[in-house]
């Protein structure tokens, strides 16, 4: 355990005095990922002192086994898709060879390097907090037991234990055996057949990725692919990857699973009610993420969950029981790394006085398949439903000129707009750079730009961000007639 004492007065404290009087510490955050580094980092710049609890390894899901090998390994998939499907004339088009121990160490590297940079270092940076690997588990009085036998008391507790993958209750499933998206990433061996479990994020773009290295895929879905988005974005994405040679099937259900030898027979039920049996070598779930919560001893303390385990916060990430805090995947808000970050913040400035308050109202986010998918705001079917007079613009990308440079006009713009004020209401583009072109309608959304303050926007040309101005000028001009730089 390091820096276990404070000797500062409350004199000293610039931040309001705690109430559970002689705490050891004025916070305890239990979580060494995102949420927990973000609160703890926030409340020793308000004065605060300080202890972390993180069992396991420091820094979360996205630098550990989410976003950062998942998306170095996208990448890497793509490249090797590349050589063979560009549109380029001239070009070889060669299939290479996957030396996948060499990917996977790469990977491997890079997520090494990341925690290091942005954990480990970050952690020695801040030598006012102290930082105990441990499991932590909560008790009366702002107590904290851990197994390592010691225990520490807080003034306020802020819980940021984030989620770990779901497993759906399908018949075999656990005896025929599985990997989580955790497992995959880090596989020995490449498989010569998957079948995926979930068209959601990460079932997609590990799905399309590991097709990418040579595996034959096959994704299953219970209802559409990316079925909380616009309805147009996961229909188009669902295209491009069957184009692919990705095997889709959507409004399915997995009744039971076999294993044989060798293989693992999925026998599936269609929304027809026909049934059909899909033999693979492995099975990837991706069916959805539950807080950590078990264990806590949080329903002693009278921290209230939700019907998925998750910890019950208000906008300030209060929980039900006075003086604790939640943050991050653990409260089951939208689980990205960002929003953590941003919660854990909140968390601390609330607890110490603050009217502070996690706004999600304008939340982008971002699929990374190929093409990518980033949306922000409200669909059209959403913006009807709220009473707006709604106009819609969708813009090919076969009209923007980046595009057909590029050779690859996959995907379309679709700016959803109040069609009395003219105020962006909505975005969602599905094109190769997708997560580049979200944030001009991100801040047009948050400060009440209208498409006349895009259009009369310089964009600079050649680019997809120009695509945003594009949209925009679709809603009255047919965009086809439109000189270059069009105005």
């Amino acid at each position: 355990m390091r820096g276990m004492t404070d000797d500062r007065s409350e004199d000293d404290m610039t931040t309001r005095p705690l109430s559970l009087g002689d705490a050891d510490f004025d916070f305890v955050v239990i979580g060494g990922g995102s949420a927990g580094f973000a609160a703890a980092i926030r409340a020793v710049e308000r004065g605060a002192s300080v202890v972390m609890v993180n069992a396991g390894t420091i820094g979360g899901t996205c630098v550990n086994v989410g976003c950062v090998p998942s998306k170095t390994l996208i990448r890497a998939a793509e490249a090797r898709h590349g050589a063979v499907a560009h549109s380029f004339d001239g070009i070889e088009r060669r299939p290479l060879t996957v030396d996948w121990p060499a990917v996977r160490g790469g990977k491997n590297d890079l997520v090494a390097a990341l925690r290091t940079a942005k954990y480990e270092d970050v952690l020695a940076a801040y030598p006012e907090i102290s930082f105990v690997s441990a499991r932590a588990t909560l008790a009366e009085g702002g107590r904290v037991e851990l197994d390592n036998g010691a225990s520490i008391r807080g003034g306020r507790l802020i819980v940021a234990t984030g989620s770990s993958p779901w497993v759906p209750p399908i018949p075999g499933l656990a005896e025929a055996g599985f990997l989580d998206s955790t497992a995959l990433l880090d596989i020995e061996a490449l498989p010569a057949s998957l079948a995926v479990l979930g068209a959601g994020p990460v079932g997609l773009e590990l799905a399309q990725a590991y097709a990418r290295l040579g595996v034959e895929v096959t994704v299953l879905a219970r209802s559409r692919v990316l079925s909380d988005l616009d309805p147009e974005v996961g229909a188009d994405v669902a295209r491009h990857l069957v184009e692919e040679g990705l095997v889709l099937r959507e409004q399915v259900r997995v009744e039971r699973v076999v294993r044989g030898a060798g293989n693992r027979d999925l026998h599936v039920t269609g929304e027809d009610g026909t049934s059909v049996i899909h033999r693979v070598e492995a099975i990837l779930v991706a069916t959805g993420r539950r807080a950590n919560t078990a264990g806590l001893g949080l329903e002693a303390l009278g921290v209230e969950l939700g019907a998925k385990g998750e910890i019950r916060v208000d906008a300030s990430q209060r929980t039900t029981t006075p003086d604790v805090f939640a943050a991050g995947d653990v409260t089951g808000g939208p689980m990205h790394v960002y929003v953590a970050a941003q919660a854990g913040k909140v968390a601390v400035d609330a607890a110490l006085g603050d009217e502070a308050r996690l706004d999600l109202s304008v939340l982008p986010e971002v699929v990374f398949t190929d093409p990518a998918v980033a949306t922000v705001g409200l669909t059209e079917l959403d913006a009807r439903g709220r009473g707006h007079a709604v106009r819609t613009s969708t813009l090919p990308l076969e009209h923007i000129p980046r595009a057909l440079a590029a050779r690859d006009t996959r995907g379309f713009i679709k700016l959803v707009v109040d069609g009395v004020t003219g105020r962006v209401l909505g975005a969602h583009i599905v094109a190769p750079e997708a997560g580049e072109m979200i944030m001009e309608p991100a801040l047009a959304i948050r400060f009440g730009l209208t498409t006349d303050d895009l259009t009369s926007t310089h964009h600079p040309y050649l680019t997809h961000a120009e695509g945003i101005k594009l949209a925009a000028l679709a809603l009255d001009k047919d965009v086809a007639k439109l000189s270059c730089c069009a105005v």
